[in-house]
């Protein structure tokens, strides 16, 4: 039985794999990655720096990096106006989100599971769909315009379809659930005795919100806004189809550059730029907002 218990894995010359095993199972989703991820950006990049050989479609690696100035002079209008639509409407859909998040955690008690899945369920629907119905809600049969028109605040030649307006309602909206979810969830971990504790020290309403809960629900703000942010700067879907000319966003230029144009050293100049603007804003923002652990 001795001899028994001192055979060992090692002894038949296997070695212990368990070191080995967080490496295999992350292999996956490293590979998925590299493919989808990696490469198309190392392609992108190199796409960025070529020049027309002088047929259409056809482009030669001359490390050109003035597309990159040209790209972005080119379309600074466009640039300035996603960062703008973007910003707009994360605000908006935090205004919108908070209290909604606020409620189902603290006051939804038995229909919070109901509300959490009404929340989701715009998901159920195609993205275009959505963004289409909007422009039927806010159309001229649409229910918002005969409202506004009935209370006279917008005369009665005002259209809100092809507006920065509508542009900015479709980003808020479509992009609602990405800020209501991190914040329920921010929210949902805070201890009611917490904010009892607070009530016990004679704060008020106003001040155990803003000394209690907003502190502790930042990471969730921190959270909703960047989901929020980070898809809406780069969405073309909204401004093409509630949108003017006027109104295009990068994305749509962009979209232009690869599909009609066929300028592909100039789209894949703005989509580097775009990415790297939105990186630095990112990292700016998780700094100034003293959440450094969600980077």
């Amino acid at each position: 039985m001795a001899a028994i218990k001192g055979i060992s894995v090692k002894s038949f010359g296997l070695k212990d794999n368990r070191s080995a095993l967080p490496y295999l199972l992350l292999a996956p989703g490293l590979i998925y990655l590299a493919l989808f991820f990696v490469y198309p950006i190392i392609a992108l990049g190199q796409m960025s720096t070529k020049t027309s050989s002088g047929e259409i479609g056809q482009y030669e690696q001359s490390f050109r990096f003035a597309n990159y100035v040209d790209a972005f002079l080119g379309s600074k209008e466009q640039f300035s106006r996603s960062f703008i639509y973007a910003t707009i409407a994360t605000l908006l859909a935090l205004a919108i989100a908070y209290p909604l998040a606020y409620a189902i955690a603290f006051k939804s008690g038995k229909w919070k599971n109901v509300l959490l899945v009404l929340i989701v369920a715009p998901f159920f629907t195609s993205f275009l769909l959505r963004t289409i119905a909007w422009k039927q809600i806010l159309g001229e049969e649409g229910p918002v315009i005969k409202v506004l028109r009935g209370v006279h605040i917008i005369s009665p030649q005002t259209s809100l379809t092809a507006t920065s307006f509508a542009v900015v309602t479709g980003l808020a909206y479509n992009f609602l659930p990405f800020m209501t979810l991190p914040l329920y969830a921010s929210l949902e971990r805070i201890d009611p005795r917490t904010l009892e504790a607070s009530g016990d020290l004679y704060a008020n309403v106003f001040t155990t919100f803003r000394k209690v809960t907003l502190p502790l629900s930042m990471p969730g703000v921190v959270a909703g806004t960047l989901l929020t942010f980070i898809p809406a700067a780069g969405d073309y879907i909204n401004a093409a189809i509630l949108g003017s000319p006027s109104n295009k966003m990068l994305g749509n230029v962009i979209d232009a550059r690869f599909f009609k144009i066929v300028d592909y050293p100039t789209a894949a100049a703005l989509s580097f730029t775009l990415m790297a603007a939105i990186l630095i804003l990112v990292t700016v923002y998780i700094r100034k907002a003293g959440t450094e652990e969600l980077v």
